[in-house]
């Protein structure tokens, strides 16, 4: 726990919050400020800022609890899809830095952009650029 993390606070029981899921390790609740109906947000109850500070147990707890609630997000509030995303660090739009996936339900025609569009224009890579890249990330 991180004394001035308010997903902290929320898991503390110090904030309420609209709680939708909840297991020994992961918690689920509602977005105080959606972007949709039903927009929900999923957090390991252990404090971690980045996806890169979680270890393997917390990662699948978190991540089998995105998979089980994203069709009950949609049936629940009628959407005909769903973006399930993490802004990973500040310049990503991260405003909590506490690991959270929001499932954020989309309607057809609902004006919304898919999640490409988080990234502004799209950079213009060579193949070689392309392969370095893989690679790296590879190992």
């Amino acid at each position: 726990m991180s004394e001035d993390c308010i997903f902290c606070a929320i898991v503390a029981g110090d904030i309420p919050a609209r709680t939708v899921h909840e297991t020994d390790d992961v918690l689920a609740f509602l977005d105080a400020n959606p972007l949709a109906a039903g927009h929900t947000l999923v957090i390991p109850k252990g404090h971690a800022q980045h996806v890169g500070d979680l270890d393997a147990e917390a990662s699948a707890a978190l991540f089998e609890a995105v998979g089980d609630l994203t069709p009950r997000v949609q049936d629940v509030v009628d959407a005909d899809a769903a973006n399930v995303g993490i802004n990973d660090g500040e310049a990503a739009g991260q405003e909590v830095p506490h690991v959270h996936v929001h499932i954020i339900p989309r309607f057809e025609g609902d004006g919304g952009s898919p999640i490409h569009a988080v990234a502004g224009a799209a950079p213009d890579l060579s193949d070689g650029e392309l392969d370095d890249i893989a690679e790296r990330i590879a190992g």
